[in-house]
């Protein structure tokens, strides 16, 4: 593996919004008591900039402006609620570089991943934009069975929303909420995660810039998040959480929905199996899972956290794929060349190395990898284990890291039962040239989303999301405008 380092920081992309403020209502605010919270380049670990460290008192704030801004929102004309979103697109589009700089920075991944996470996440805007155009359209009308009256059925904005999002994509997972959510006629409450709070900033300041009102799009930068998360869903006002992130959290959320019965949406933890058949095109499948396993850095919830390999191929893939995550280039993700840049911080590469120690402990191969490299930077190399042994924590947990587990197979029976043998249900792969066995074990597996002979399934057409402990609700596609919106049903005697 070949491990750079820079020989001094990269320089500090300009940020394109006020530091230390927070847009609530239309106007720039500091912390209602002034503390900030420092953002660090997880390749370097210098500081970037400072944001405010909301409190309970800002996101109420937050919450007073969402819920004063709905009932215009909600009444604006679809049509205008869609050219807002196109021009965001636009706006995202014409600040690719600068948005793409920032996600690097703050995140780590490389320059070419951020700008393919700015066109995914600028995708959302086009794709709602699009939908909202179509909004009024929809719905029934018709005479009830009995032939006595009319039915009308139609959809209304749930309300005022809370939306989380998690470090991995801080553009991508803040455009797939506001983009359904504003297009629904729903006012929002953003709060992104402490260590990548710049982009959603940005984004905030794009939508500003596109015309979108005071109030229908507000941002809270916290290092408490139980508190002021708590503190806003308490208040009956807010109709609707949208949460992006562990599954011990989620059900935390779940249940202090249950106490105003909220309308929740929740995109949680995965445990992903990849499978490749003895009949697969061996250079897809290597490739394809390089991509399901290091997009991101591996810190992804859809990344490929179990390698299935059928024993006719799998020695033969293990070498192949082995040679390439030994190959990939390490470092600061802004450096030309580079392949994988750092995790986000240094609890994420303890929880890393942790799972790779214990399974080399209990009796694993350690093929590639498995050092944390000295110097600046939270860096952790890819790595392969294979003989894991079932006692393991890594056959059970969520790596997201650049660490390949593999296991090997006989029967397709028993590929799809290894598969199946996890609490979550996000994603799935499966390579073959059977297409018949393809879609059969597609259909077999118990997750949300499926991936046939790509390491690759988001896209803001289709519905995102999972089964089981894996989530509640799909974002994208169709689906994630049925998210924002309530059914009315309306009786009507002519």
């Amino acid at each position: 593996m070949e491990h750079t380092t820079t020989t001094a920081p990269a320089p500090t992309p300009a940020l394109g919004f006020p530091e230390k403020l927070m847009p609530i209502g239309g106007v720039w605010v500091p912390s209602s008591t002034g503390t900030t919270i420092t953002v660090s380049n997880p390749a370097t670990e210098q500081p970037i900039a400072e944001v405010p460290s909301a409190t309970v008192q800002d996101g109420l704030a937050a919450l007073d402006a969402a819920c004063s801004a709905q009932d215009a929102w909600a009444a604006t004309p679809a049509r205008e609620r869609a050219d807002i979103l196109a021009r965001t697109y636009q706006g995202i589009i014409d600040r690719r570089d600068e948005f793409a700089a920032l996600i690097t920075a703050e995140m780590g991944k490389t320059l070419p991943e951020a700008q393919a996470e700015v066109d995914y996440g600028a995708g959302f805007f086009r794709w709602f934009a699009e939908s909202a155009g179509r909004l009024h359209l929809e719905g029934q009308y018709g005479l009830e069975p009995g032939g006595n009256y009319r039915i009308a059925v139609s959809k209304r904005p749930v309300g005022p929303a809370l939306l989380i999002t998690p470090w991995n994509f801080p553009l991508a997972m803040g455009a797939r909420k506001i983009a359904p959510a504003l297009a629904a006629g729903c006012t929002t409450v953003l709060k992104p995660a402490e260590l990548t709070p710049l982009t959603s900033l940005l984004l905030a300041q794009v939508m500003e810039e596109a015309g979108v009102p005071a109030g229908v799009v507000n941002v809270i930068t916290t290092n408490d998040s139980r508190g002021v998360v708590g503190a806003i869903m308490a208040d009956p006002r807010i109709r609707k959480i949208s949460f992006t992130g562990s599954t011990q959290v989620g059900r935390a959320l779940l249940r202090q929905a249950a106490e105003n019965v909220m309308n929740t949406s929740m995109e949680l933890g995965g445990n992903a199996p990849l499978i490749v058949f003895d009949d697969a095109d061996l250079d897809q499948a290597v490739d394809g899972a390089i991509v399901a396993k290091l997009r991101n850095g591996g810190q992804s919830c859809v990344g490929a956290n179990r390698i299935y390999l059928q024993s006719g191929i799998a020695e033969q893939f293990t070498q192949r794929f082995t040679e390439k995550m030994a190959a990939t280039r390490v470092g600061d993700g802004a450096e030309p060349g580079v392949e994988l840049g750092p995790l986000v911080d240094a609890k994420q590469v303890a929880s890393v190395s942790a799972l790779v120690t214990d399974a080399v402990a209990k009796g694993a191969t350690l093929l590639t990898g498995g050092t944390i490299q000295e110097g600046a930077g939270y860096y952790y190399p890819p790595t392969v284990l294979t003989n894991i042994p079932a006692d393991a924590d890594i056959r059970t947990e969520e790596i997201f890291g650049p660490v390949a587990a593999i296991y090997t197979f006989d029967t397709e029976d028993e590929a799809i039962t290894e598969a199946n043998d996890t609490p979550y249900g996000l994603a799935s792969y499966v390579f073959t040239q059977n297409l018949s066995r393809a879609l059969r074990v597609a259909d077999a597996i118990e997750a949300g989303m499926t991936g046939i002979n790509r390491g690759l399934v988001s896209n803001p057409a289709a519905p995102f999301g999972g089964t089981n402990q894996s989530g509640l609700h799909r974002e994208g596609g169709t689906e994630g405008l049925d998210a924002y919106q309530e059914t009315k049903y309306t009786g009507i005697q002519l």
